[in-house]
C-alpha cells in the first residue's frame, strides 16, 4: 500500500473521528450554552464576594455541562417530532448517527456530573438551583408542557432563566432579590425571542402537531403577543438601576438596547397581513427581530458586569 493510500485512509479516519466528536457536541445545543454561559457567568462577576479562579471555571463548565445535558435530553424525547421538522431534521438522532439510548445516557451522566461537581467545588446551594434548572427544562418544559399548551414557552422559559441564579448562589451561597431580578429578566425575554423564531417557522410546528402560539392563536395574536412582552421587558431592565444594583452605564445600555428591541417589536407588529394574519411581506421582521434578541440579552448583560466592574 502506497504512503498516498495511508494518507488518505488516516485523513478519513480523522474525518470521521471529528464528525462524531460534533454530533455529540450538537446534542448539547452549543449556541444556547453560549448564552447560558455568559448569563451564569454574569450573575457570578455581580455578586457580592468572589471565587477563586479555579473554583470560577469550574462553575462555568457545570453550568455548562447542566445546560447542555438538559439539551441532549432534550433532543432524546423530542427526536419523533424532529425528525419531521425541516429545521431540526439534520440532528444527529432523527439523522441516524446517535443511537437514542446512548443520547440519553450522555446526558443524564453530564447532568449528574455537573450537579455533584458544582456542590463539591462551590456549595449545595448552587447545585440545589442547577439540578432544578434541569429538571424543570426535561420535566416541565419538554415533556410537559411543549406538546400541551400555547403557553408552552411561557412558563418553561423559566428554565433558561436560571443561570445567573447560580452563578449568584455558587459566590455567596444564597439566592436573594438581586439574581431573582436577572431572572426575571430572562424570563420576559424569552417569550418574543422564541415567539418571533416561531413566526417563521410555524409550519414545522404545525406539521407536527406541538401548539406554538402562531399554530393555535395565529399569526396576528403572536405578533401582539411579541409586542406586549416587549413593553413589558423593557421597563423590567430598568429595575435594577432603579433598586441601586447596577449604576448609569447599565441604565444607558438597557435604554439603548431596549429602544432597538421595541423597534424591531414594533416592526413585526406592523408587519402587513393577509386576513389570516399570515405576514405579505415574508419573514423578514420576525427573523430580525428574533436575531436581535440573542444580542440583545448578551449585550444587556455584558453591560450589567461592566457597570458592576468599572463602578463598584
Amino acid at each position: 500500500m502506497s504512503d498516498v493510500t495511508l494518507s488518505s485512509a488516516s485523513d478519513a479516519v480523522i474525518r470521521q473521528d471529528l464528525s462524531e466528536v460534533r454530533d455529540w457536541v450538537t446534542l448539547l445545543k452549543p449556541r444556547v450554552i453560549s448564552l447560558v454561559v455568559l448569563t451564569g457567568l454574569v450573575g457570578m462577576l455581580v455578586a457580592p464576594g468572589h471565587l477563586p479562579p479555579a473554583l470560577g471555571i469550574a462553575t462555568v463548565i457545570c453550568i455548562a455541562l447542566g445546560a447542555g445535558a438538559a439539551g441532549a435530553i432534550n433532543m432524546w424525547y423530542d427526536r419523533d417530532i424532529d425528525a419531521r421538522m425541516k429545521r431540526t431534521a439534520t440532528r444527529p438522532i432523527p439523522a441516524g448517527r446517535i443511537e437514542p439510548g446512548a443520547a440519553l445516557a450522555y446526558g443524564v451522566a453530564l447532568a449528574a456530573a455537573s450537579i455533584i461537581i458544582l456542590g463539591l467545588a462551590t456549595n449545595w446551594v448552587a447545585a440545589g438551583v442547577l439540578a432544578v434548572s434541569i429538571g424543570f427544562y426535561v420535566f416541565v418544559y419538554t415533556m410537559w408542557l411543549k406538546r400541551r399548551t400555547s403557553q408552552n414557552i411561557v412558563i418553561g422559559g423559566a428554565a433558561g432563566a436560571f443561570p445567573p441564579v447560580i452563578g449568584w448562589a455558587a459566590v455567596t451561597g444564597s439566592v436573594t432579590p438581586e439574581p431573582l431580578l436577572l431572572f426575571a429578566i430572562i424570563f420576559f425575554w424569552t417569550p418574543p425571542h422564541f415567539w418571533a423564531l416561531s413566526l417563521f417557522a410555524h409550519a414545522d410546528y404545525e406539521r407536527v402537531g406541538v401548539p406554538m402560539l402562531p399554530v393555535t392563536h395565529g399569526a396576528r395574536e403572536t405578533r401582539r403577543q411579541v409586542l406586549l412582552y416587549t413593553l413589558l421587558l423593557v421597563p423590567l431592565t430598568l429595575a435594577p438601576t432603579l433598586l441601586g444594583f447596577a449604576g448609569w452605564i447599565y441604565a444607558a445600555a438597557a435604554l439603548l438596547l431596549g429602544a432597538g428591541f421595541l423597534r424591531h417589536a414594533l416592526a413585526v407588529w406592523r408587519d402587513r397581513q393577509d386576513a389570516a394574519g399570515r405576514s405579505l411581506t415574508g419573514d423578514a421582521p420576525a427573523r430580525k427581530a428574533f436575531r436581535y434578541s440573542l444580542s440583545y440579552l448578551g449585550l444587556l448583560f455584558i453591560a450589567l458586569a461592566a457597570d458592576r466592574m468599572l463602578l463598584g
